[in-house]
């Protein structure tokens, strides 16, 4: 992405993927609890309708973390954490980590690319993470949905990671591991793009009109931009896919079936449900994200530089 100290050598793709990976965990372990509370006020409602003068179970991000934490527990809070890494490290390390990859492939070697290269490559990227990682966000998505109930003894629809993986491909079949895929690759496309294609234009505009200088204030109001302007326009798609995912077999017949109903039972409303938590959760990763990206990438840079000093030396 746009900017980088001059000191510094520029890093690899490799440097890329792992960086954008290990940022895309530290960032799913600050704000896991905001993105199980997002998801919670996503689903609620799907299954019936409230009966008349009962307020609904999650009203508001901290109220829904609240109740979660009194009524479950607050390890449930964490519910999916681990299916939650194992999708970073597969899915953000693709999307983010080969975007500037696939800027420049699409850019034939240009400086400055244009907006419509910026869209494509974030497009190309998103998409295939989507491919690869779509099993980890099917079940990072039930184990958030799932209610635990601690006082009545209520059974868990799964007991671990593991066997999550495995009950789905059994029940549903190797489909139901990809449920809702090309759902995501859309969701995907349009979040990468706001996300990624966002920051980049705004860091590459602070730093042209020199503004700020590229650190951390530099990358932090990026960030924050950037995780704002998705959350309005991914939020719609969102709640269907999660809506999507987490259905039994049969609840829906596909993603167009589920938006219907959805606008239908509970108006349009219902598509943007949970979008303060998906704020929270998308303005507070973005900052965690990026700004841990850019640091990890110039730590190892720096220390690919002075293990090759050394060896020099040598």
């Amino acid at each position: 992405m746009a900017g980088g100290s001059a000191a510094d050598l520029a890093p690899t793709a490799a440097v890329k993927i792992f960086s954008a990976g290990t940022a895309g965990c530290v960032a799913d372990l600050v704000t896991f609890p905001l993105d199980t509370a997002k998801v919670r006020l996503q689903v609620q409602g799907e299954s019936k309708d409230l009966p008349i003068g009962q307020k609904a179970t999650y009203r508001g991000v901290f109220g829904t973390i609240i109740t979660i934490v009194r009524a479950e527990g607050p390890r449930n809070l964490y519910n999916g954490l681990v299916a939650g890494l194992h999708r970073q490290m597969c899915f953000a390390s693709v999307r983010i980590g080969l975007y500037d990859t696939m800027k420049q492939l699409y850019a034939h070697g240009a400086e400055n690319p244009g907006l419509g290269t910026r869209l494509l490559a974030g497009s190309t990227t998103g998409a295939m993470a989507v491919a690869f990682a779509q099993p980890t966000d099917v079940v990072k998505v039930r184990f958030q949905a799932q209610v635990h109930q601690l006082d009545n003894g209520s059974v868990k629809r799964y007991s671990s990671t593991t066997e999550a993986y495995k009950t789905i491909a059994r029940v549903e079949g190797f489909r139901g591991l990809w449920k809702g895929c090309l759902l995501n690759i859309a969701r995907n496309a349009i979040v990468n793009c706001s996300e990624l294609v966002t920051y980049d234009i705004i860091k590459e505009q602070i730093l042209k009109n020199k503004l700020m200088t590229d650190n951390m204030p530099c990358h932090f109001t990026a960030a924050f931009a950037a995780g704002f302007f998705t959350t309005v326009v991914a939020s719609p798609v969102d709640v269907v896919k999660t809506r999507f995912m987490n259905s039994v077999p049969g609840q829906y017949g596909g993603a167009a079936n589920c938006a219907l109903t959805m606008l239908l039972k509970e108006g349009p409303s219902a598509f943007y449900k949970g979008f303060m938590p998906s704020f929270l959760r998308l303005g507070s990763w973005n900052i965690v994200m990026f700004v841990s990206y850019e640091q990890i990438q110039r730590a190892v840079v720096r220390l690919q530089g002075s293990r090759e000093s050394r060896f020099r030396t040598v």
